[in-house]
């Protein structure tokens, strides 16, 4: 296995791995599982039509919670993937 060089900058470190495999360099023996808790999940945009008094409703739950509705929305539909997962 060979020893990882110094770097004396990003740029030197860069052009170095990119003519250079990690494999190379690291055992892939001593490789650990990683956990990483605090990663937020991507989001991804998305537009859903709704009938007019449904989103009203839901917007008149969020308020009496105190919450945003798309935030309330986002609860529900998780709520709801976590029941229909289980059964």
């Amino acid at each position: 296995m060979e020893k990882i060089p110094k770097f004396s900058n990003e740029d030197a470190e860069r052009d170095f791995w990119s003519k250079h495999s990690p494999l190379e360099y690291f055992n892939k023996n001593n490789v650990k599982r990683a956990s990483f808790p605090r990663l937020k999940p991507s989001l991804k945009l998305i537009s859903i039509r709704l009938p007019e008094d449904m989103l009203a409703e839901l917007k008149f739950l969020a308020n009496k919670k105190d919450v945003p509705y798309l935030s309330l929305a986002k609860v529900f539909l998780a709520r709801q993937i976590a029941l229909e997962r289980r059964s």
